[in-house]
């Protein structure tokens, strides 16, 4: 069953957490963004396949390929940052979406609306940085 969702809607912490009209809404913003990505990396690719001249001048031609390199770890990370948003979208299907995977608590909406890949809360994800700046120090 599809919900519909006007272009106003945000999720309330008034309604009940994750109810049909939340998920949809959370899917649909999921999906956009990865739309965009692959819009964006189609570009991309368009854009490298145009400037694979060669460049007669060095500079030219080291500048080109700094360029391209930058290009392509940008890609890398966006083809990781499409795992994160698939797995967001699986998590939405499978029920499991918007709970934090440490506590099992709510994560908050304002979170997930800023940052919909989230797999923990607040709490918990300033728990993992500070153990993860702890170990980095040692």
């Amino acid at each position: 069953m599809a919900v519909e969702i006007d272009e106003d809607y945000r999720p309330s912490e008034d309604e009940p957490f994750m109810n049909e009209r939340q998920r949809t809404y959370f899917r649909k913003k999921l999906n956009a963004w990865k739309d965009d990505i692959l819009r964006e990396a189609k570009e991309t690719l368009e854009q490298l396949q145009e400037d694979s001249s060669n460049h007669p001048d060095l500079a030219d031609r080291a500048s080109s390929e700094t360029d391209r390199a930058i290009e392509l770890r940008a890609r890398d990370r966006q083809r990781k940052l499409i795992a994160k948003i698939d797995a967001a979208l699986q998590r939405i299907d499978d029920g499991s979406y918007g709970y934090c995977e440490e506590t099992g608590e709510p994560i908050s909406l304002k979170r997930l609306d800023a940052r919909p890949i989230a797999t923990l809360s607040i709490e918990a994800q300033e728990r993992h940085e500070r153990r993860e700046r702890i170990y980095r120090d040692d």
